[in-house]
């Protein structure tokens, strides 16, 4: 038996005289089955009429179909070994499908729109890229700040963000952070000294976020769909 599914023009097929061999019909019932079908919508993009060599090598009409026209075809052959059959067809076309995802380009044309795609999925991911490279090879602590203006926030809007998304809470006017995350290495609360109103030199609590934290943050912020500006307008 020849193969049940074949490339042609880059698609997996398979041939009306190829389906009346391995279901034991006549070809031309095979043909006359899918000459029924020419009213359905998009047939031409499942049949392709053409000339197929016989047993003895003269041409005869046929049909080279891809899976969808075998499936549309196929739905009307019944029984155990149609079955069979059927099976041993969505095998062979899966392992040619799977074949042509891996294809190497065999002309200039086909490897430039291949090269071309994987420049623009890089492009796409580059931005990601930059952000969390230039993150991750920071080991020293980050105040919240300079994160809210990687995302576009000021540092009030950033701070209540992250205590809507029950991240952190305000004590005093110190935020820290809830109590599932409070021992997971996120934060660094040190002291910070400032001058208040009346010029007295004051010491209050600031928390800094380690890169442990930063990443985390990010990962969070990504899965409620916010992302950095450097990839917003990317």
């Amino acid at each position: 038996m020849n193969e049940l599914v074949i490339m042609k023009d880059k698609q997996a097929v398979t041939s009306s005289l190829q389906v009346a061999e391995t279901f034991g019909k006549n070809h031309r019932d095979v043909l006359r089955a899918i000459d029924d079908l020419k009213d359905v919508r998009n047939f031409a993009q499942m049949f392709s009429e053409t000339n197929l060599p016989d047993s003895y090598g003269r041409n005869r009409r046929g049909y080279y179909m891809n899976r969808d026209g075998f499936t549309l075809l196929a739905m009307g052959f019944t029984g155990s070994k149609a079955l069979q059959f059927k099976l041993q067809y969505i095998d062979a076309f899966n392992e040619m499908e799977q074949q042509v995802k891996f294809q190497v380009p065999s002309t200039l044309p086909e490897a430039l729109r291949l090269a071309a795609d994987q420049a623009e999925k890089i492009s796409v991911l580059q931005p990601k890229a930059d952000y969390t490279d230039k993150m991750l090879a920071n080991p020293g602590l980050e105040t919240t700040s300079v994160i809210a203006k990687n995302y576009g926030y000021s540092t009030r809007e950033f701070n209540k963000l992250l205590h809507g998304l029950g991240i952190q809470y305000k004590q005093g006017k110190t935020w820290l952070l809830y109590a599932k995350y409070q021992n997971l290495g996120y934060t660094h609360v040190e002291p910070f000294p400032y001058k208040d109103s009346k010029g007295l030199e004051q010491v209050r609590n600031t928390m800094k976020w380690t890169q442990k934290g930063q990443r985390f943050l990010y990962d969070f912020l990504e899965s409620k769909g916010i992302m950095t500006k450097v990839e917003q307008t990317a």
